[in-house]
């Protein structure tokens, strides 16, 4: 993943003395002596302006943290991260690679594994599922299944999806893969086949376990894939439902379903080990996915995803870098029926860059000296990149846009006579 965005740390300070900009939509926490002042986008005049009654009155330091890093005690969280889902450029980010308890957030992998099933036909929204005794057993969050009792597929993923049911989800493991051992073993090969190195699993609902663990890059990987499946959106983004006929409600635990503008789901996880969240929400054609791990109470869970969740739209845009044909001159070639290959950027596609700085992104062309013939088409030559303020935002070889045979002896003799001919 690529760091393009600006740490929050210290912010503050950067901007004090820039008349009438308004600070970000996040929260401050000033510490001073012991009094704790909240602050939300208030203008930087008055923040000076109380800064500097506080240097008079109080006695003490003074600092302030940006929202992202507010949070002191309790309500920080041990990791968070925020990532734009179709790039994978990570925007903010502390502490993402650190293995740590995700909880039912263990259900994203679930739900994946699940969507594997459903994809190749194995398992469809109608089929009928029977919940054994262990899968009735489980505790924590549940919709009190009775052993034989009948649901569908899509019942079933909705109590999941909803309320983070483990019962459903653990008659789902079991239907489809036979136990939830042998489940458990296609969510480790799943994260393994996604490149997920920071993450494994010892069970399919979250339950605290030694060797059940995954980090905030790994879970924001995970979400954004699961947004993107179509049978899943409604439950999603569902607040309220019911299952036998009225007699069991789900309520989602994720709060930002019913408040944040743009919200495209997440996934909850509480347990003594961990409170976290992982959220995705979409506005003006960029997509984050935003993850907090390790936080304390309750609602600071919530408050720092939805901050970081404002960091981005208010501060980053989508970016389509362009190529400019002149940089691309063609490459050497000997012993090749060509003298020369042309290059070619491979892929070109959207990058996310702070908002109003498109002025200041800089394009760079490297190519190797020369290359030996033969040279196959979308061979490598060489690396377009882009940043902005020294920090990459996009990537792509320069490749061959031919391929060029290698010059063999007939094909040599038949140059030179060529050229006599012509001669």
């Amino acid at each position: 993943m690529r760091n393009c965005g600006v740490p929050l740390r210290g912010t503050l300070f950067k901007y004090i003395g820039v008349a009438d900009t308004i600070i970000p939509n996040y929260a401050f926490r000033i510490i001073y002596g012991g009094v704790y002042l909240r602050l939300r986008r208030f203008r930087l005049s008055a923040v000076c302006a109380l800064l500097c009654a506080a240097m008079i009155f109080l006695p003490g330091r003074a600092c302030a943290e940006s929202a992202a890093e507010s949070a002191q005690g309790d309500s920080a969280p041990r990791a968070a991260l925020l990532m734009e889902a179709e790039t994978g450029q990570v925007l903010y980010s502390v502490n993402a690679a650190e293995k740590l308890p995700m909880a039912s957030i263990t259900k994203v992998m679930s739900l994946l594994v699940l969507a594997d099933f459903i994809d190749d036909g194995t398992l469809k929204l109608e089929d009928r599922v029977a919940a054994s005794s262990y899968a009735s057993s489980a505790e924590g969050s549940v919709i009190w299944l009775e052993p034989g009792e009948e649901m569908t597929a899509a019942e079933l993923l909705e109590a999941v999806i909803v309320s983070s049911a483990n019962d459903a989800c653990i008659a789902l493991a079991e239907h489809t893969a036979g136990s939830e051992a042998q489940f458990v073993k296609l969510m480790n090969r799943r994260a393994k086949s996604m490149g997920l190195r920071g993450t494994k699993f010892t069970g399919c609902v979250g339950f605290d376990a030694e060797g059940h663990y995954s980090t905030a890059e790994d879970i924001a990987v995970m979400t954004a894939e699961l947004v993107q499946k179509e049978y899943y959106r409604g439950w999603l983004l569902t607040w309220l439902d019911y299952l036998r006929g009225g007699g069991t409600q789900l309520l989602n635990t994720n709060k930002l379903v019913r408040t944040y503008d743009g919200i495209l789901g997440g996934k909850t996880g509480t347990t003594d080990g961990a409170g976290c969240l992982t959220v995705c929400a979409e506005r003006g054609g960029m997509r984050l996915v935003a993850v907090v791990l390790g936080c304390g109470e309750d609602p600071a869970r919530f408050d720092r995803a939805e901050e970081l969740l404002d960091y981005g739209f208010t501060g980053f845009e989508k970016y389509t870098p362009t190529v400019d044909s002149r940089e691309l001159k063609p490459v050497p070639v000997t012993r090749g029926e060509s003298p020369e290959v042309r290059p070619m950027v491979s892929a070109l596609g959207e990058c996310v860059i702070k908002k109003g700085r498109s002025s200041g992104v800089k394009y760079s062309y490297t190519f190797v000296e020369g290359v030996e013939a033969p040279v196959e088409k979308g061979q490598f030559l060489g690396e377009f990149l882009v940043t902005l303020d020294g920090t990459e935002v996009f990537r792509s070889d320069i490749v061959a846009a031919a391929e060029v045979p290698r010059m063999t002896f007939g094909r040599y003799l038949l140059a030179i006579l060529g050229e006599l001919v012509s001669f």
